[in-house]
Parts: C-alpha cells; sequence; structure tokens
C-alpha cells in the first residue's frame, strides 16, 4: 500500500506563509511592512524608567531560572527587593543574571531589552545602610513596590518566612531590540 498524498488546491501559498491565512503575495508584503531595528540607548533607558516588571533570570550549574520580578531602574542600576527562596539563594551562588524587560503593544509592535549584569546584595548592615536606604526610597515610588516579593508564600505546604532582601543589579551590558510597523 503506498501513502496517502494530500489533497491539491488550487491556492498556493510559499513556505513562509504556510499556517498563515494569507497568500504568498500578501505575506511578503505584510512581512515587509515590518522593520525589526535596534533600539537608540535613550529609547531603551526611557523603557527601564517606565516598567516596572520584568524577568530575571540566573543559574545554577547548567541549569537556569526565570521569574518575574518587580524593579526600579535608577542610576544605571536594577534595585529590586524578594525574600530568601530559589532566587535569591542562586544569585547569591553565581551572581551573574540576564534581566529581560519588554512593553508589548501587539505582535508587530513590541520593545525588548536585555540586560547581563551582576547581583549585589545589600544586607542589613551600618556598611549598607545608605544603599539599602536608597533601593528602599526609590522602590517605594511605586505604591505596590514590595509585591510580589513580600506577600505571603506558600511552597510545599510550608509558609516561607518574610526576611526582607535588598539587590541591585549592576549592568554589564544592554541591548534593544523594536518591531515598528511602517
Amino acid at each position: 500500500m503506498g501513502l496517502l498524498r494530500p489533497a491539491q488546491t488550487t491556492r498556493r501559498y510559499s513556505d513562509e506563509a504556510v499556517g498563515s491565512n494569507l497568500s504568498a503575495t500578501e505575506f511578503r508584503q505584510r512581512r515587509f511592512d515590518l522593520l525589526i531595528q535596534d533600539m537608540p540607548h535613550k529609547t531603551i533607558i526611557d523603557l527601564l524608567k517606565a516598567a516596572r516588571v520584568g524577568h530575571i533570570a540566573c543559574a545554577q550549574g547548567a541549569q537556569p531560572y526565570i521569574t518575574p520580578f518587580s524593579f526600579v531602574y535608577h542610576d544605571g542600576f536594577i534595585y529590586s527587593f524578594g525574600t530568601v527562596g530559589k532566587r535569591i539563594e542562586w544569585m547569591r551562588a553565581n551572581p551573574l543574571v540576564c534581566v529581560e524587560v519588554d512593553r508589548i503593544v501587539n505582535q508587530r509592535e513590541w520593545q525588548a531589552v536585555v540586560i547581563f549584569g551582576r547581583y549585589h546584595e545589600l544586607p542589613k548592615s551600618e556598611e549598607f545602610y545608605d544603599a539599602r536606604l536608597l533601593a528602599h526610597d526609590v522602590l517605594a515610588t511605586n505604591p505596590t513596590w514590595w509585591e510580589p516579593g513580600y506577600v505571603r508564600t506558600v511552597h510545599g505546604g510550608v509558609e516561607r518566612p518574610l526576611e526582607p532582601v535588598y539587590f541591585r543589579i549592576e549592568i554589564a551590558e544592554m541591548t534593544g531590540r523594536e518591531g515598528i510597523v511602517g
């Protein structure tokens, strides 16, 4: 018995248009209406200043871990806050992190910034008093700055203690891309 072949259609699509409802010509025209480009440095900074939630990735060995987090960008640093858990423990062990912040209007209009940096914990000590105060003050510009980092958390049936951990990310490199319809 031979292989069955799908029925032939009279409308032909390019390989790129497979799965869309567009003809190959319509697909090519629409594809060229979208431009993906590097974001200027000022636009990256403006997005970071406006955003309050992003994603932070850390790693232990070869295993990456990513989670949403609240933050504030201030004077070249990302400031945030949390409680001791997997993310804080992993960043303490390996301070190299990656932060992603985006603004998505739709699938064709968006901005995304990726930051490579280093985690610096701001412990409760005289040495870090000014840095912790600054972190608190810049985070407190958002009325719900302490969410979700300082809310009751139950994991594996055990309630996690609420031990505040302030930290900042020293930015080593940042890039941005944006999709523009034009």
